[in-house]
């Protein structure tokens, strides 16, 4: 049996992720963390929450050295999303429309996808609304006829404009209510009409690693690793015994 990696936090609770896959389930992502699931075994690692204000991110090296060897690596919701549209020329799978919005620039700011979130003994509990979230609950109120275009541009403005860990439905709804936007219906929507963008994502990149080895029409790309000073620091300190990932 394949051995599955997920990196997982803040974005889907892990009881809910293992009835979709059993896995080996990870908290988020920080540096040395995706070497350490291959030099762990791992045939397959999901790449969906990752750390990156306080702790050093994980390295696009650290995915490069995987994809060489031949690990499949998938990204979504999170800063697997960011990860997977930065390496998708390398062999690196963006899964779900958050990937794919990276991917082709719609979205291009690390801040879309960022949260702050309490510990893991507490399970990664949310403390703030991702960007990406309050855009497509902005968008379904449009398509429902909730709120008007102008007032939802101004909507998104505003949460756009407001630091990533203070974003909030209530701080957002006080700020248009300062502003006299017209939102009349939205507060009573929001309870039923939320989307969390980042949460369907994520089970999809589960349904997909589930469903078996990916499959491609062309091959992997073909790439050397370069060897420097700071990925051999890397590789002593995660595995101090690892000259056979030497390559």
């Amino acid at each position: 049996m394949r051995r599955v990696v997920i990196h997982l936090g803040p974005t889907l609770p892990i009881d809910t992720a293992r009835r979709v896959l059993a896995a080996d389930y990870r908290g988020p992502a920080r540096c040395g963390d995706v070497l350490r699931a291959v030099l762990d075994g791992a045939a397959v690692i999901g790449l969906i929450d990752g750390y990156f204000h306080d702790v050093p991110a994980v390295w696009h090296k650290e995915i490069l050295h995987a994809l060489e060897r031949g690990v499949e690596v998938l990204g979504a919701a999170s800063m697997g999303a960011l990860r997977a549209a930065e390496l998708a020329p390398f062999g690196m799978v963006g899964v779900g429309r958050i990937a794919a919005a990276f991917t082709r620039g719609c979205l291009t700011d690390d801040d879309e996808v960022a949260v702050r979130h309490g510990p893991a003994a507490l399970g990664y509990p949310l403390l703030s609304e991702p960007l990406v979230n309050i855009r497509a609950t902005i968008s379904r109120a449009v398509r429902q006829e909730v709120l008007e275009p102008v007032t939802a541009a101004r909507l998104v403005e505003l949460a756009k404009s407001t630091f990533y860990p203070e974003r909030s439905w209530a701080r957002l709804l006080r700020q248009a209510r300062g502003l006299r936007l017209d939102i009349r219906a939205f507060p009573a929507w929001l309870a039923r009409g939320r989307v969390d963008a980042k949460a369907i994502d994520a089970r999809l990149l589960l349904r997909t690693i589930a469903r078996g080895p990916l499959r491609s029409a062309r091959p992997p790309p073909r790439f050397q690793l370069a060897h420097t000073e700071m990925w051999d620091a890397l590789l002593e300190r995660v595995a101090p015994a690892a000259g056979s990932v030497r390559s």
